[in-house]
């Protein structure tokens, strides 16, 4: 049996359905490679704001085509009316998950709740906390004394009381996080790394079977993934991964 075939097995189908596979690439046309190469195994997708701002929601509309889930990773920070009109115009398409800044402050969270859930489709609506590129000093030299864990757990209470769906946060704050919000929030980990892997430009991250098991819902997988020598050898690694986590957490179905 290949390693694809494998990956097809309904064993893998909690690591599926926790699984983006993040489409940064330049253009329409190699993240259309990237989504032949990986359906169906991998059904879910997030596309950020390089390519957004390439390809647009007719890049979008294709992937709702195939019926694949998307995140759409836009990260919208700016005054409330302007998120408010934003995400009406995003969920007028049936995407599965956007995002908004949580430090763009309660009224910004609460407009985009009611923009949400006025919309003719209501896409979990998550909340960036902390991005995983930036350390305690990087908080410090912006005028945020908090260490990054005590700032995603006041961000994501914050998020909490404006009604959002969950966070992005780094499975470093996961264990902290799990003290403020309930235990249906989704919990969105980006940047995790197996232990031999290159970590880029991320400071704040952990495997994927750690993120697994101290809470994360749904993780955002990337470089390690498509730029491995046999991209499908790769995702068996960090789904073998996530699925430990999972039964860690005691919350294997």
């Amino acid at each position: 049996m290949s390693v694809r075939d494998a990956l097809l097995d309904s064993k893998y189908d909690v690591a599926r359905k926790a699984t983006y596979l993040a489409l940064d690439v330049a253009d329409s046309a190699q993240a259309m490679r990237l989504v032949e190469t990986f359906t169906p195994v991998v059904d879910g997708f997030k596309v950020g704001l390089e390519l957004f701002h390439r390809a647009g929601m007719a890049l979008v509309d294709e992937l709702l085509r195939r019926d694949l889930r998307v995140f759409l990773d836009m990260k919208l920070h700016d005054i409330p009316n302007t998120v408010y009109g934003a995400l009406r115009a995003i969920c007028s398409s049936p995407i599965e998950m956007v995002n908004v800044h949580a430090q763009g402050g309660r009224h910004m969270l609460e407009k985009a709740r009611e923009a949400v859930s006025a919309s003719p489709y209501q896409p979990l609506l998550i909340g960036v906390t902390v991005l995983t590129s930036l350390s305690a000093e990087d908080l410090r030299q912006i005028g945020i004394a908090d260490a990054p864990r005590d700032a995603v757990a006041r961000l994501g209470k914050l998020c909490v009381d404006a009604g959002l769906d969950g966070v992005v946060c780094s499975a470093e704050e996961l264990t902290t996080l799990s003290n403020c919000v309930p235990p249906t929030f989704e919990r969105v980990v980006p940047g995790t790394r197996l232990a031999t892997d290159d970590t880029h430009d991320q400071m704040r991250i952990t495997t994927p079977v750690h993120a697994m098991a101290t809470g994360a819902t749904r993780l955002v997988l990337g470089r390690a993934i498509r730029d491995a020598a046999d991209p499908m050898v790769a995702l068996q690694r960090y789904w073998d991964e996530m699925m430990e986590g999972v039964h860690q957490s005691g919350t294997a179905t």
